[in-house]
C-alpha cells in the first residue's frame, strides 16, 4: 500500500472514521474521500504526504480535523474542504503552499484572522472561504493574488473598508462579499475588473453613491447589490450591462418608478425589486423581455391593475408582486401554456373576486392570495382545478367551501393556510389530504368538537398544524398521544377546550395550548415528548405539581411558560447540566417554597418570571451567576431581607427589568447596588425588538405597573427597561446612583420607608417616563432638574413630607394634583395653595411663553396610553373628541394648508399623533386646562419642535389674524 498513489472513494458511504495508517501512504498523490460520510478526527500528516498534489474532504459534515503547520515547498496544488467540521484558526503557514490552485475552506468553523501570508499563493486562481468566522480588514497585499479568477468571502465577519487595490485582480471572473461587514465607500476600481461575470456585494454596510464605473463590467451576467445604497433612484448607468442575465436589488430604499430601460436588457432571466419604496403602474413593456423566468416586485408601492401582459411572457415561472398596493380586477387571457408556478399576490386590493380563469394556470404549484381585499367569497372549489396545486393561502379572505363529495378531485396539498377565512367548521375535503405539512385554520369560528376523522389528515406527513383561535371545546374519541408522526408544531392556544392536558405527539418541537379552560395535572406522559423546545400551557385552569421530569428536559427546552394556573407544591432540585432554558415563566400560580439552586445551571436565562406565588425565600443573590439574565419578577410573594449585600456586589449586566414589588424585602439601598446594571446604564446598548425565542414562534410578555395603572405587555421590546421595588420595607436614602441609569424607562419605589430629599440626579433619566416616589417619608423640595425628563407622562410623588414650590414648564404643565396631594408644605400649580412669591414664572416659563408672542401656537397631543417615547404599548390611545373642533372655534383659531403639511411632517408610524390645534397669542391656561379635562397629554418635546420651525418659517406664520 505505501506505493499508492491515488485513492478515490468519492460518495461511497463509508459512514467511519478513517485508519490512521493512511499518514504512511508516502507515494499517494490525490486523495478523493467526497461526500462518504465520514466522522472521527482526520489525522493532519495526511496533509503533509511528501507527494501529496490534492486532497478533497467535502461535504462530510462531522469529520473534525485541524490544518497543520505546512512544510515548506509543500506539492499541494488542490485542498477542498468544504462542508466540513475543520476548526481552529487559519495557519500563518500558508505561504509555504507555494504551488496551491485551488483552495476551499468555506462551510467550516475555522476562524481567526486571515493571514497575510495567503496573499504569496501567486499560483491561486480559486479561493471560497465563505461561511467562516474570519474576522479581520482585507489587506492591501491581497491583491498580489494576481491570477485569482474566482473569489468567493461571503457570510464572513470580515470588516472595514474594501481595499482600492482590489481592482488589481484583473483575473477575476467571479466576486462575492455578500453578508459580510465591509464598511466605506465601494471602490471604483471595482469596475476595472472587466472579466467579471458574478458581482455580488449584497448585505454589507457600504454608503455613498454606487461608482458609475460599475457600468464598465459589460461580461457581467449576475449582478447583486441588495441592501447596501440608501439612494433614491436605480443607478441608469446599469442599462450598459447588456449581458446580464441574474438583476437583485432588494432592499434599497429606491422611491421611484419601474425603470423602463431595464426592459432593453432582453437577456434578462431574473428580477428581484423586493422590499423597496417602488412606487407607481408595472409596465406593460416588461413583457418584452421573453426570457425572464423570475419576477420579484414585492413588498414595495406599486400601484393600479396588474398588466395582462405579464402573464403571457413565455418563460415567467415566478411572479411575486405581494404587498403593494395593486388593485383589480384581475384578468387572465391566453395563459393556458404558461411555465407559472409560483403566483404570490397577497396584500394587495384586488377587490373583485377571483376569476375562474386562474384553473387555467395549469402549471401552477404555489399560490399566495391572501388578505387581498376581495368582495364576496372565494369559491375553494376553483383552486380544485388546478391539479398540481401544492401550496395555498388565501387567509384573511371569506371562503366558501362546498359540502359537495369531492375529495378524489382535490389536489393533494403540501400547505394549506385557511387562517382568518369566517369557516363556521372543519372543511371535509380534508380528510382525503393525506400529504399535508402545513395547515393553519386560525382564526375561524370553527366551534364544537374536533372529529375523529381529523386525526388522519395527514397522519405521516403533517408537521405545523394551527387551531388557534377559534371556538373547539372537545376531541371527539382522542388517542393517548396525538397521531401525526412528524409534527413540529402544533398550536391549539385561544380555544375553550374544557377536557385533560392532551399529549402532543412525540416529534413535537413548538406546543402552545395557552388560553384555555384545560383542567387537572399536566401526564407525566409529557416527558416523552423529548424535543420539546417550547411548552406555553398558560392561561388554564391545570392544577396539581409541575412534573419534575419536565424539569429534567430542560437540555432541550427553550421557553417553559405556565402562567395563571393553579400548580402547587415546591420547585424541585432537577435543573440539569447543559439546561438551554430561555424563559421559565411560572407567574401567578400557588408554588412554594425556595427558588432551586440548581437553575444556576441554565446559564441561557433570560426570562425569570416567578411573580404572584408563595415562595417564601431570602434574595437569591445567587442569580448573578446567570449571565443573560433580562427580565426578573419576583412580585407578590414572601421574599424577605436586604437585596444588597456588600459582600456579593450583586449585578446583572443584562438586566432590563427587575420587579420586587409586593414583598417583605428590607434594607438600605447603597449607591454601589445599581454600578453594574449596563444595560440600563446605556440607552443605546439595545437595539428595538421583541423578546422571544430564536425561532420567532414564541414571544415573551408580562404584566408591570406602569404610569399607575398594571398593564400587559403582550410583547415586550428589547428596548424596555424597568425597575419596581414598591411595596416593601426599604429605608434609608434613594440612592444617587439611579441617576446613572440612563435608559431606565419606568421606576417605582412607592410604599416603602425611603426617607430625606429626592435625588436631583435623577433629572438624568433622560428616557424616564413613569415616576412613581409615593407613599415614603420624602421630604425637602421636588428638584428643579426633574424639569429635564422631557418624556415623563405619569409623576407620582403624594403622600410624602415635600415642601416647596412644585417646579414650573415642560411635562410639569401636564401632571394633576393627585401627583402632588398629601405633601403639605407644596405650593404652586396645579395646588391651589399659592406660593409666597405668588408664583412668579421661571425662567423658562417666560421663555416659553415670549416664544408663544405672535405666534399661532400649534399642540401636539397623543393619547395618555401611550409610552415608550411616543410608541404605543397596546394601540389603547384615546381618541381625542370633537370638542376640540369647538375650542378651536371659541378661541377664533384657525389651522392653515400649511400648518397642515406641517403635521404630516411628524406623522409617522410609530407615533400617534392627533389633532393639531392652533393658540393665538399666549392662551396657555385655556389649552391646559381643556388638556387636563380631557385626559390627554401634551407631549411638548414635539411643541417645541414646532416652534422652532416657526421660527425658520416667521414670514409664514407671523402676524396671523382670527
Amino acid at each position: 500500500m505505501t506505493y499508492l498513489r491515488e485513492l478515490h472513494l468519492a460518495d461511497v458511504n463509508i459512514s467511519s472514521s478513517l485508519p490512521q495508517s493512511l499518514a504512511n501512504l508516502s507515494s499517494l498523490t490525490s486523495l478523493s474521500l467526497y461526500g462518504c460520510i465520514l466522522h472521527g478526527e482526520f489525522t493532519s500528516d495526511i496533509f503533509l504526504l511528501p507527494k501529496i498534489q490534492a486532497i478533497d474532504l467535502s461535504y462530510n459534515r462531522e469529520l473534525i480535523g485541524f490544518l497543520p503547520k505546512f512544510r515548506f515547498h509543500s506539492s499541494l496544488k488542490i485542498l477542498y474542504l468544504r462542508v466540513t467540521n475543520f476548526s481552529g484558526e487559519f495557519p500563518n503557514s500558508m505561504d509555504s503552499l507555494g504551488s496551491l490552485n485551488v483552495l476551499d475552506l468555506s462551510i467550516t468553523n475555522l476562524f481567526g484572522e486571515l493571514p497575510n501570508s495567503i496573499s504569496n499563493l501567486k499560483s491561486l486562481n480559486y479561493l471560497d472561504l465563505s461561511y467562516t468566522k474570519i474576522s479581520c480588514e482585507l489587506p492591501n497585499s491581497f491583491s498580489n493574488l494576481k491570477s485569482l479568477n474566482y473569489l468567493d468571502l461571503s457570510n464572513t465577519d470580515l470588516s472595514g473598508e474594501l481595499p482600492n487595490l482590489i481592482g488589481n485582480l484583473k483575473s477575476l471572473n467571479y466576486l462575492d462579499l455578500g453578508s459580510s461587514n465591509f464598511s466605506g465607500a465601494i471602490p471604483p476600481s471595482v469596475g476595472n475588473l472587466s472579466q467579471l461575470t458574478v458581482l455580488s456585494l449584497s448585505n454589507n454596510n457600504f454608503h455613498g453613491q454606487l461608482p458609475s464605473t460599475l457600468g464598465n463590467l459589460a461580461k457581467l451576467t449576475y449582478l447583486g447589490l441588495d441592501k447596501i445604497l440608501y439612494i433614491q433612484e436605480v443607478p441608469s448607468f446599469l442599462r450598459n450591462l447588456t449581458h446580464l442575465e441574474y438583476l437583485s436589488l432588494s432592499q434599497n430604499n429606491f422611491d421611484c418608478g419601474f425603470p423602463i430601460w431595464l426592459t432593453n436588457i432582453t437577456k434578462l432571466h431574473s428580477i428581484d425589486f423586493s422590499e423597496n419604496k417602488l412606487k407607481g403602474p408595472i409596465p406593460s413593456e416588461i413583457s418584452r423581455l421573453l426570457n425572464l423566468s423570475y419576477l420579484d416586485l414585492s413588498y414595495n408601492s406599486l400601484t393600479e391593475t396588474i398588466p395582462l401582459v405579464l402573464f403571457t411572457i413565455p418563460s415567467l415561472s415566478t411572479l411575486h408582486l405581494d404587498h403593494n398596493q395593486l388593485t383589480g380586477p384581475l384578468k387572465f387571457q391566453n395563459i393556458s401554456s404558461s411555465p407559472l408556478f409560483d403566483l404570490r399576490l397577497s396584500g394587495n386590493k384586488l377587490n373583485e373576486l377571483i376569476p375562474r380563469s386562474i384553473a387555467n394556470f395549469t402549471k401552477l404549484q404555489w399560490l399566495y392570495l391572501s388578505s387581498i381585499n376581495l368582495k364576496g367569497k372565494v369559491e375553494l372549489n376553483i383552486f380544485f382545478e388546478i391539479k398540481e396545486l401544492q401550496d395555498l393561502d388565501l387567509s384573511g379572505n371569506k371562503v366558501f367551501v362546498s359540502k359537495e363529495n369531492i375529495n378524489s378531485t382535490v389536489p393533494k396539498f403540501s400547505s394549506l393556510w385557511l387562517s382568518s377565512c369566517n369557516l363556521p367548521e372543519f372543511p371535509t375535503f380534508l380528510e382525503a389530504q393525506n400529504e399535508l405539512q402545513t395547515l393553519d385554520l386560525s382564526n375561524n369560528n370553527i366551534e364544537g368538537k374536533i372529529p375523529k376523522w381529523f386525526w388522519n389528515v395527514g397522519k405521516e406527513t403533517l408537521g405545523s398544524l394551527n387551531l388557534s383561535f377559534n371556538l373547539l371545546s372537545k376531541f371527539e374519541q382522542p388517542p393517548v398521544v396525538l397521531p401525526w408522526k412528524n409534527m413540529y408544531l402544533l398550536d391549539l392556544s385561544s380555544n375553550m377546550f374544557q377536557e385533560s392536558f392532551p399529549i402532543p405527539p412525540l416529534s413535537t418541537n413548538y406546543f402552545f395550548a395557552s388560553e384555555n379552560n384545560f383542567t387537572g395535572s399536566i401526564p407525566p406522559m409529557i416527558c416523552k415528548v423529548h424535543t420539546l423546545e417550547v411548552l406555553d400551557v398558560s392561561n388554564n385552569q391545570l392544577t396539581g405539581q409541575i412534573p419534575q421530569c419536565l424539569l429534567n428536559l430542560s437540555n432541550y427546552l427553550v421557553v417553559l411558560a405556565m402562567r395563571n394556573n393553579y400548580f402547587q407544591g415546591n420547585l424541585s432540585e432537577t435543573f440539569i447540566n447543559g439546561c438551554s432554558l430561555r424563559t421559565l415563566d411560572l407567574n401567578h400560580n400557588q408554588i412554594e417554597g425556595k427558588i432551586p439552586r440548581s437553575l444556576v445551571k441554565c446559564q441561557m436565562l433570560e426570562v425569570l418570571n416567578l411573580g404572584n406565588n408563595k415562595f417564601n425565600d431570602a434574595f437569591p443573590f445567587w442569580l448573578e451567576s446567570l449571565p443573560e439574565l433580562k427580565i426578573l419578577v419576583l412580585r407578590a410573594n414572601g421574599f424577605y431581607g436586604p437585596i444588597w449585600d456588600p459582600c456579593k456586589n450583586f449585578g446583572l449586566s443584562k438586566l432590563h427589568v427587575i420587579d420586587l414589588s409586593n414583598n417583605n424585602f428590607s434594607g438600605k439601598l447603597l449607591s454601589e447596588y445599581f454600578q453594574n446594571w449596563s444595560a440600563i446604564l446605556d440607552k443605546n446598548s439595545s437595539q428595538s425588538g421583541y423578546m422571544g425565542d430564536d425561532s420567532n414562534y414564541y414571544k415573551d410578555s408580562m404584566t408591570i405597573v406602569n404610569k399607575g395603572v398594571e398593564l400587559k405587555f403582550e410583547k415586550i421590546l428589547t428596548i424596555f427597561t424597568a425597575i419596581d421595588l414598591s411595596n416593601n420595607r426599604f429605608c434609608g436614602e434613594i440612592p444617587n446612583s439611579l441617576g446613572n441609569l440612563k435608559a431606565l424607562i419606568v421606576l417605582n419605589l412607592s410604599s416603602n420607608n425611603f426617607m430625606s430629599h429626592i435625588p436631583s440626579s435623577l433629572g438624568n433619566l433622560v428616557v424616564l417616563e413613569s415616576l412613581d416616589l409615593s407613599r415614603n417619608s420624602l421630604s425637602g423640595e421636588i428638584p428643579q432638574e426633574l424639569t429635564n425628563l422631557i418624556f415623563l407622562e405619569y409623576l407620582n410623588l403624594s403622600q410624602n413630607q415635600l415642601s416647596g414650590p412644585i417646579p414650573q414648564g415642560r411635562q410639569f404643565l401636564t401632571f394633576q394634583i393627585s401627583s402632588f396631594e398629601g405633601n403639605f408644605g407644596l405650593c404652586g400649580f396645579p395646588l391651589s395653595k399659592k406660593c409666597g412669591n405668588n408664583e412668579i414664572p421661571t425662567s423658562e416659563m417666560r421663555h416659553e411663553s415670549s416664544l408663544g408672542e405672535g405666534f399661532c401656537w400649534k399642540v401636539v397631543v397623543i393619547g395618555y396610553a401611550c409610552g415608550l417615547g411616543g410608541r404605543c404599548i397596546k394601540g389603547e390611545t384615546q381618541a381625542m373628541k370633537p370638542a376640540l373642533h369647538a375650542l378651536s372655534n371659541a378661541a377664533n383659531l384657525r389651522i392653515n394648508a400649511e400648518e397642515s403639511s406641517l403635521i404630516e411632517k411628524y406623522s409617522k408610524d410609530d407615533l400617534v399623533i392627533r389633532e393639531p390645534v392652533a393658540f393665538r397669542g399666549t392662551d396657555w391656561s385655556l389649552m391646559n386646562a381643556y388638556l387636563k379635562e380631557q385626559n390627554v397629554t401634551l407631549d411638548l418635546v414635539r411643541f417645541r419642535e414646532y416652534l422652532k420651525e416657526m421660527y425658520k418659517k416667521a414670514k409664514t406664520f407671523t402676524n396671523k389674524e382670527g
